[in-house]
C-alpha cells in the first residue's frame, strides 16, 4: 500500500495537471469498475469452502463458476463502459483516440483486476498468503522501479504512467492465476448449484456494493461530468492525501476487531469510549494541521496545486471522517452491532444529502464538490454513531441456530 500510495504520489508532482487529470480519471473509474465486476462474488469463496479447504475439487469447481458468472457481468461492465466512459469525460475536450484509449485500457485493467481478485481468493483459502503477498510487493516496487527509469529517460507522461501502473496489475493477476493453477493441480467445472450458491451468499451485499462503487469515486466521478481538467486533476491529486488514512485503516481489522470480539461486556463501554476519545483527538490534530498549516500537504502534492490551500483541508477533514467511520464500523462488527437499517438509512441519507447539493449547489469547482463529500461522508458517520448507541441499547443483534 505505501509503494502504491507513493507512486501515486510522484505521478502528481511529475505529471502536467492535463495528463494527470487523465491518470486520475482512469484509476478513479477503474476503482468503481473493479466493485462492480466482483459483486462480493469473489467474497463467497472463502465461507462457501469453509473448513474443506483439503477438498481440491471443490475448490476448483467453485472457481470456474466464478469465472463464468464474472464472463456475462464483464459483458455488461463492458458494454456499459463503451458506452457511458465517453459521455462522462465529454467535457474535458479529449480527442476520441484518447478516450478510446482511456476505455481500451480500462477494459483491460477490469478483468485483470476480476482475475486477481478471485484466483487471489485461492491462494488465502490454501493458505499460501507468501505468494499472495509477494507478487503485490514485486508489482509495488517494479512499478516504481520502471516509473524512475522513464523519469530518467524523460518519457512520462499520462498514458505512460497509467500503462506503468497496469502492467503491475497485470503481473498480479497471472501471477495469481499460475499460482492457484499450479497449488489446485485440477480442472474445475462449474455447475447451476454452484453458482447459486455463490449468488445466494453474494446477494445482501450486492446492494451496498453497487451503491459504495460509485460512492467510493463520487467526487471525481462528478467533477468529471461537471468540471473542467484543472479541477478533475486537484480533485484526483488531494484524493491522494485522503489515502494516507488508508494506511491506517489496515491495523483495524488486525488490533481493534479481535480486541473487543473477545472484550468481556462489563469492559466494552468505557474501553469503547477510550478508543473513540483517541482516535477522535488523532484526526483532530491531523484535520486541525490542514487547516491551519496546509502548507505541510500541499508541499507533497508539489507547487502545481499550490492554490488548494482550503480544499486541503476539506480532503483531510474527509479522511478523518471516513477514517472514524471505519473504526465504527469494525467495533460494531466485532460486537455485533449490524443491523439492516444502518446500511440502508446510511443510503438514503447519503442520496438525500448529495440530491440537494445536485439540486443547488456548484458541483462543477473541487471546493463545491468536496463539500458535498464531506456533509455525505459526515451524515453515514452520525449514522454509525446512533448504531452504536442502539446497540448498547438493545444489544447485539441475534444469530438465528
Amino acid at each position: 500500500m505505501a509503494g502504491n500510495l507513493l507512486y501515486g504520489f510522484l505521478c502528481v508532482r511529475l505529471l502536467p495537471i492535463a495528463d494527470y487529470a487523465k491518470f486520475a480519471v482512469v484509476f478513479g473509474f477503474l476503482g468503481t469498475l473493479t466493485l462492480l465486476m466482483d459483486m462480493n462474488f469473489s467474497g463467497t469463496l472463502i465461507p462457501l469452502v469453509g473448513e474443506r479447504i483439503d477438498d481440491l475439487k471443490l475448490i476448483a469447481d467453485l472457481v470456474a463458476s466464478l469465472r463464468q458468472l464474472s464472463r456475462r457481468l464483464y459483458v455488461l461492465v463492458a458494454s456499459a463502459t463503451t458506452l457511458i466512459f465517453p459521455f462522462l469525460v465529454r467535457k474535458q475536450q479529449w480527442s476520441w483516440r484518447v478516450v478510446a484509449a482511456m476505455a481500451g485500457i480500462l477494459l483491460v485493467a477490469v478483468w485483470c483486476a476480476r482475475v486477481s481478485g478471485a484466483y487471489g481468493a485461492v491462494l488465502i483459502v490454501l493458505r499460501d498468503r507468501r505468494q499472495w503477498y509477494q507478487a503485490q510487493m514485486i508489482s509495488s516496487f517494479g512499478t516504481l522501479a520502471l516509473l524512475g527509469a522513464f523519469w530518467v529517460a524523460h518519457w512520462v507522461n499520462a498514458f505512460s504512467a497509467i500503462l506503468i501502473n497496469v502492467t503491475g496489475i497485470v503481473f498480479v493477476s497471472v501471477s495469481y492465476f499460475c499460482r492457484a493453477r499450479s497449488l489446485l493441480g485440477v480442472a474445475g467445472c462449474p455447475s447451476n448449484e454452484k453458482r447459486e450458491s455463490i449468488i445466494r451468499l453474494a446477494l445482501p451485499n450486492m446492494p451496498n456494493a453497487i451503491f459504495y462503487a460509485f460512492q467510493g469515486q463520487i467526487s471525481l466521478l462528478l467533477i468529471t461530468l461537471f468540471g473542467r481538467t484543472l479541477a478533475v486533476a486537484g480533485v484526483g491529486a488531494l484524493g491522494r492525501l485522503a489515502q494516507i488514512f488508508a494506511l491506517f485503516a489496515q491495523m483495524n481489522p488486525l488490533l481493534l476487531e479481535p480486541y473487543f470480539a473477545k472484550l468481556p461486556r462489563a469492559q466494552l463501554k468505557i474501553n469503547y469510549l477510550r478508543v473513540l476519545a483517541v482516535e477522535g483527538l488523532l484526526c483532530l490534530f491531523v484535520t486541525g494541521l490542514a487547516r491551519y498549516f496546509p502548507q505541510l500537504f500541499r508541499w507533497v502534492l508539489g507547487p502545481k496545486y499550490g492554490n488548494l490551500r482550503f480544499e486541503v483541508f476539506l480532503i483531510i477533514a474527509i479522511g478523518s471522517l471516513n477514517y472514524l467511520g471505519g473504526v465504527l464500523w469494525v467495533i460494531h462488527s466485532a460486537r455485533r452491532f449490524i443491523y439492516w437499517w444502518h446500511g440502508l438509512t446510511t443510503i438514503v441519507v447519503t442520496l438525500l444529502i448529495q440530491s440537494m447539493f445536485l439540486w443547488k449547489g456548484n458541483l462543477g469547482t473541487v471546493r463545491g464538490v468536496l463539500t458535498l463529500n464531506l456533509v455525505s461522508v459526515a451524515g453515514a458517520l452520525l449514522v454509525s454513531v446512533l448504531a452504536g448507541i442502539y446497540g448498547f441499547t438493545r444489544g447485539p443483534r441475534q444469530i438465528e441456530p
